[in-house]
């Protein structure tokens, strides 16, 4: 069954990498890896622990995108998250 979501996106700082932020509070390079949150709440708390790691300088610029599982694959759901998740 496809599921959509939401997942937060951001820039590595010490290498300027797109990363995803994971279940965990990490961040991974992976789009697989990243977290994606079911619904609206979720999808803010993880927005809020984004924001908490930027103001610690581990991250620039943290935004929610909406992320899709097809046929058990994550996949971006827009243009630009596409191009960001190929690296």
């Amino acid at each position: 069954m496809d599921a959509t979501g939401q997942m937060v996106l951001a820039n590595r700082l010490a290498d300027g990498r797109a990363v995803f932020l994971a279940a965990d509070g990490s961040w991974v390079e992976d789009l697989a890896g990243g977290a994606m949150a079911a619904d609206a709440d979720a999808g803010e708390r993880l927005l809020v622990a984004a924001r908490l790691a930027e103001s610690g300088n581990t991250v620039g610029e943290p935004y929610d995108a909406v992320g899709r599982q097809v046929a058990g694959q994550r996949q971006p759901a827009a243009w630009r998250e596409v191009i960001r998740a190929a690296g």
